[in-house]
């Protein structure tokens, strides 16, 4: 029997995620996927896992239900790791673990969101954050990115002619999709007019910890107190972990705290358990960090030189300084929602521009994730990918 159930409005206006939807045709054998921003299997620390893990199984407590805030072991060694990269104090109190940093943009955004709140996020955007605001019913405005982040004179212009929005979203380095890191004076401004016109910066930072070439600029967090900070195990570590957390102010904190136990209670105790175990290690995290850091800079001048190299002038190519993505635009009109079809049957995936775009046409661009294969794998992705480029496309009939 077929019954069908009226879906809420709500719900009507989430778009799906083209990536999502893709890992399915990804997931093939033959195909090689540079879509989905899925850490590398080879670089997940599985065996040191292994071994937290049964560690943690021989205490009856890490199978029990535990604080809805997280585990304090948990909190504290993420507030180490928060104080660290804010460059101020961070007590295990301001810190609330999730299970992942999207429950927790999602928490947020249902504790600060009414129905027809505007919401700015950057063009092209973080997909996961557009779910997520679409799903609270915002009225979701984008700003345009550059090499150097979100354009916040830009921002500050809507401002100044009358935008109001309750939260600005930024992955501010390495962003998801287009790789770009917010420049220092950039970060400082975003804070400023968050002080300025009251609104709350969201602070999504997974991949803040994988920069090729040292430290990246101090968060936006450090230049302002209207900042919420999301973080995440899942790149550094393990996504199976499903270990994220938010840093905010104490209300926000009080409130997305109270949504949680609507939602699971409490995140699993044992993965918090194996996380901080993992954390607190700091010389095996260190060593590991060096190793993913190194892995993923050498993938990512792998990918690029291909690309460089198959494509020459018809393509620009971003220039990763960390993170898991490069962000292409093609410059002799190819739309890769087009080249997409011929590329699988090429044996190769990626995402095309356009499921990132929110005010804009991104269809000539498109996001390669050089996280998930080893060097000789991208490097016969693109080749593959340049093959489909240079195939003819279909007439329709």
């Amino acid at each position: 029997m077929t019954v069908t159930v009226p879906l809420s409005t709500r719900l009507r206006e989430v778009r799906g995620s083209a990536i999502r939807d893709l890992l399915a045709l990804t997931a093939r054998e033959d195909v090689i996927s540079l879509a989905g921003g899925l850490p590398a299997t080879d670089l997940l620390p599985h065996e040191r896992i292994a071994t937290a893990t049964s560690a943690a199984l021989r205490d009856p407590n890490s199978v029990q239900y535990g604080e809805t805030a997280g585990l304090r072991g948990l909190r504290e060694v993420v507030a180490a790791l928060e104080a660290e990269r804010v460059g101020r104090p961070v007590a295990a109190d301001d810190v609330l673990v999730t299970s992942g940093s999207q429950q927790a943009l999602d928490l947020l955004a249902r504790a600060v969101l009414d129905p027809g709140d505007a919401v700015v996020v950057e063009d092209p955007v973080y997909v996961g954050a557009l779910q997520v605001f679409q799903a609270a019913g915002a009225a979701v405005h984008g700003i345009p990115m550059d090499t150097d982040g979100m354009d916040v004179d830009a921002l500050a212009a809507r401002l100044a002619a009358g935008l109001r929005p309750r939260l600005v979203h930024t992955v501010s380095t390495f962003q998801n999709p287009r790789g770009a890191t917010l420049a220092p004076a950039r970060r400082a401004q975003l804070a400023a007019l968050a002080g300025r016109y009251g609104f709350l910066v969201v602070e999504d930072d997974p991949y803040g910890l994988i920069g090729f070439a040292g430290p990246p600029p101090p968060p936006v967090a450090a230049h302002g107190d209207r900042v919420v900070r999301l973080g995440s195990a899942s790149k550094v570590l393990a996504p199976a972990l499903r270990v994220g957390w938010l840093v905010g102010p104490g209300d926000l904190r009080a409130g997305v705290e109270r949504l949680k136990q609507c939602t699971d209670l409490c995140a699993s105790t044992l993965t918090q358990t194996v996380a901080a175990d993992l954390f607190a290690d700091t010389a095996w995290f260190d060593a590991h960090l060096h190793r993913l850091r190194t892995a993923l800079r050498d993938r990512a001048a792998a990918v690029t030189a291909a690309v460089r190299e198959a494509f020459g002038d018809a393509v620009d190519c971003s220039e990763p300084e960390g993170g898991m993505f490069c962000w292409l635009e093609f410059t002799d009109g190819t739309r890769t929602g087009e080249l997409l079809p011929r590329a699988l049957r090429h044996g190769v995936g990626f995402v095309p521009g356009a499921a990132f775009a929110v005010g804009r046409p991104l269809d000539t661009a498109a996001r390669l994730s050089f996280a998930t294969n080893p060097e000789a794998a991208l490097r016969e992705g693109v080749h593959r990918l340049a093959a489909a480029w240079c195939e003819a496309p279909v007439a329709a009939s």
